[in-house]
């Protein structure tokens, strides 16, 4: 027996035989076997995902709406003779050889689209802009400086070669993944879309480098064209980049390490920019991966929306595309042969790791969505401008405005004004929201096994009533990735029991997250009985935990590991359970900062508790504070400008997501409204005294109940003992990223700046471990990830100023943060929002 000291477990605990490699100790069959009595009720209803936004493109929804049929899901994975025109012994060894021989492939070859690309005045301007341009009539000239970039022109779908590699994916990632699952629903629209005549191009947010591959594979099983993947990986050898120019693959050149080693050539970024021209000219199909992080690919889809302001292509739908991992595989930056071979070789020996759902959502015009302007909603400024005001001067009310976010475009991107620029930020912004928000109700309900909980009609109207407000909440996003079983046992693991749970409260509070997220209309990707759910989350997730049982007691007990990787991929696998509830955590947040006022003050209070240490709660607490309504919108308001890209809409303004994060806690029951005793009740409307005074119909921010002024409204936390147990749960999502920010803006003293951009991100991740390590927790602050985005936050906030030299560029600590007590004043209105 394997005795643990550390970590809050007993001592007489015996550690996971997955751990130890030791079959003494079966936790398997104590988890199947406990689980027994728990009522399998996952599955009560389906949400419909994936159509497009009714404010940013309402003729797109109207002409795709109620087209749709209910065709389930297909495993690519499953492949058999069915899925042949022939049949016996011999057709069930070769169905799959069959399948892909029988799939549909559009040809595309180069034929002279180098011609037509090197002649374009976009290109010949480039080249003369950057004093390259040869002589006249010096085509040999003109050659020689393209050269680096004709295989990437010349790049071409074989439909041989591409059968194969078909047949290749087909036969490799039964090693990799248990199965493929692909949303159905919108494949027939594709289909029509596909015939209409605008080209399709497909935008994911990337995850890994499986992204580029999945969505290929999954069009040409499904008899789609497959589109041209822009891959913005550098793989070396020769070989391989031949192979895979010859499927579609649009790569880095040779001489580029990163992107942003290649955007930061002129001459590259016309070759591209005319790339795509041709290829949406000859109606190829285009694939796409934007990161929310860097902002990488973003450039792509504003050298789309450039042609088409351009008039060169008419216009392009866009097809976002949501991919869900049970566990995200890992793959490195540089792919080479020797990597390659070497990562197949693991993968034939190695267990699947969990599955993957797809949805392909429906298509949308980016015409419509440029020329209606409807996509930005209010005015775009720098953060220091939202923010500065608020922490420096004391000021109780804030700027309205969204925080402009410039970094997510490259700076050669060439836009001709702030408006051009941020529309094409807004459009990154909402495809990378897409994948979190759902905004219209499912269509369907299937109730199954719900036993021992509610009558079907109580369901019903629980789901109806949860829906409208979705709908209400939400006019502008759409949802497109699902919630796998091992994202909400991550989230379950990392927010509400750090420091452990049994099996049996696990399953419970399971089965409770996923009924919440299905009234937020928010997909899941996993089906079955509870037994089968947690035991297949808990058997992916278990390099990461300590999984350990006491033979007194048949519950095991469930610990997630104190350590940086299993931190790391505990958040990752987290991060859509908090998309999902980024208004409740939003407006949690903004309460746990007027309680730390409350505190700070002396205000008097009551609290029954035994204690609250770290994040566990002991016994019940009772607040008896008041919370004015204006002023929590103003923190929820102030935070939201916190927020990473892609946890707001770029279609609501930021005033109004602030009220709907508020709001939504009054929704969830942790907020109720303070009854002021009067003669005539509020909602007794008639009866108030004093004449109705009507404002203009102009006025965006008033509706009209406005006709007289609003009264001063308050709230109070609800008393039952969940609600503050709960409350903790919102505030621990977004604790990680504003921990960051803290620990970075203690760590600039350390610092002796000016320092080149990567090195300073370097030492500023090396303060975050080791602060992390120091203190034996919060290690999801503590990310690469992580200090990126805390050091372009502090770069938009004006505490990091950023000098372009020869060398790259420098940042260093402008004037006004060099002083100790503006940094501890920044200090303190971030920290303001964490709860402990």
């Amino acid at each position: 027996m394997v005795q643990e000291k550390n970590d809050g477990i007993s001592k007489d605990m015996v550690l996971s035989p997955i751990q130890q490699n030791r079959p003494a100790l079966s936790w398997e069959m104590k988890i199947k076997k406990k689980l027994k009595i728990m009522p399998p009720c996952l599955g009560k209803f389906r949400p419909t995902v994936g159509q497009s936004c009714h404010q940013c493109t309402p003729d797109s929804l109207s002409k795709k709406l109620g087209q749709n049929s209910v065709l389930g899901f297909n495993n690519l994975l499953s492949v058999n003779e069915t899925h042949t025109r022939y049949r016996g012994w011999l057709v069930r060894r070769v169905c799959c050889l069959l399948f892909v021989s029988g799939c549909k492939v559009y040809a595309s070859p180069a034929s002279n689209r180098q011609e037509r690309v090197c002649q374009s005045n976009r290109v010949k301007e480039a080249l003369t802009a950057d004093h390259k341009a040869p002589e006249e009539g010096d085509s040999q000239g003109q050659t020689s400086i393209l050269s680096p970039f004709i295989p990437l022109i010349n790049t071409c779908i074989s439909p041989g070669l591409l059968r194969f590699v078909g047949w290749l994916m087909l036969k490799m990632f039964p090693s990799r993944f248990d199965r493929i699952q692909v949303n159905l629903n919108h494949l027939s629209t594709l289909q029509r879309a596909s015939q209409e005549g605008s080209p399709l191009v497909y935008v994911y947010v990337c995850q890994s480098i499986m992204d580029c591959a999945l969505i290929p594979l999954v069009l040409f099983c499904r008899n789609l064209r497959v589109p041209y993947t822009i891959c913005p990986l550098q793989i070396d050898s020769s070989f391989l980049r031949s192979i895979l120019q010859r499927v579609g693959v649009v790569l880095l050149p040779p001489s580029a390490l990163t992107e942003q080693d290649a955007e930061a050539d002129s001459v590259y970024s016309s070759v591209m920019t005319s790339l795509v021209r041709e290829l949406l000219h000859e109606g190829q199909a285009i694939s796409v991966g934007v990161s929310p992080e860097s902002g990488r690919g973003g450039q792509w889809l504003a050298r789309i929306r450039q042609l088409i302001k351009e008039g060169s292509v008419p216009d392009v739908s866009l097809v976002p595309v949501g991919i869900s991992y049970d566990c995200v595989p890992k793959t490195n930056v540089q792919v080479g042969l020797n990597s390659l071979l070497c990562w197949l070789w693991s993968v034939i020996w190695r267990r699947p790791g969990g599955g993957v759902r797809i949805h392909l959502a429906q298509p949308f015009s980016l015409k419509e969505m440029c020329d209606s302007g409807r996509c930005t909603v209010e005015e775009w400024l720098p953060l220091q401008d939202l923010l500065l005001p608020v922490i420096l001067n004391n000021r109780t009310d804030s700027v309205f405005g969204r925080r402009r976010m410039l970094w997510l475009l490259p700076s050669e991107i060439k836009e001709s004004t702030h408006s051009e620029r941020d529309l094409s930020i807004a459009i990154v912004l909402h495809l990378i929201f897409c994948r979190s928000r759902i905004v219209f109700p499912c269509n369907e309900i299937f109730i199954i096994c719900w036993n021992h909980v509610h009558s079907v009609l109580h369901c019903l109207c629980i789901v109806y009533v949860r829906v409208v407000f979705v709908f209400t909440l939400f006019p502008a996003a759409t949802s497109c990735m699902a919630a796998m079983s091992t994202s909400l046992v991550s989230s379950l693991l990392l927010y509400k029991h750090r420091k452990g749970v049994s099996v049996s409260l696990l399953c419970r509070d399971v089965v409770w997250l996923t009924e919440e997220l299905l009234f937020r209309n928010k997909d899941v990707g996993f089906e079955g009985s509870l037994v089968k759910v947690v035991h297949y989350s808990l058997s992916l997730l278990a390099p990461h935990l300590i999984i350990a049982a006491v033979p007194s007691r048949k519950d095991p007990f469930i610990v997630p590991r104190p350590s940086l990787a299993a931190t790391f991929h505990l958040t990752v696998q987290a991060q859509i359970v908090t998309h999902t509830f980024i208004l409740e955590a939003v407006g949690a947040c903004a309460v746990s900062a007027m309680l730390c006022d409350v505190a700070c003050s002396g205000v008097s209070s009551r609290v029954r508790s035994d204690g609250v240490d770290g994040e566990e709660l002991k016994g019940d607490m009772e607040f008896d504070v008041a919370l004015c309504q204006s002023e929590l919108n103003e923190r929820a308001l102030q935070l939201c400008h916190l927020l990473p890209p892609g946890f707001m809409p770029p279609c609501q303004s930021s005033q109004s997501f602030a009220l709907d994060a508020v709001d939504s806690l009054v929704r969830c029951g942790i907020l109720i409204m303070e009854e002021i005793p009067r003669d005539v009740p509020i909602c007794d409307f008639w009866k108030r005294e004093g004449a109705l005074s009507w404002t203009t119909t102009d006025d965006p921010y008033h509706s009209d109940s406005d006709c007289e002024e609003q009264d001063l409204r308050s709230f109070k936390i609800s008393q039952p003992s969940q609600c503050p147990e709960m409350l903790f749960f919102l505030c621990s999502m977004l604790a990680g990223h504003l921990r960051a920010l803290c620990w970075a803006i203690t760590g600039l003293d350390l610092l002796h700046t000016p320092l080149p951009e990567a090195e300073f991100v370097a030492q500023v991740h090396t303060y975050l471990f080791e602060t992390a390590n120091e203190k034996k927790q919060n290690y999801e602050s503590c990310s690469e990830e992580a200090a990126h985005t805390a050091v372009r936050t502090l770069i938009d906030l004006g505490v990091l100023s950023e000098e372009r030299q020869e060398g790259g560029v420098f940042l260093g600590i402008t004037a006004l943060f060099q002083l100790s007590e503006n940094r501890q004043k920044l200090h303190g209105f971030i920290s303001q929002y964490l709860y402990n």
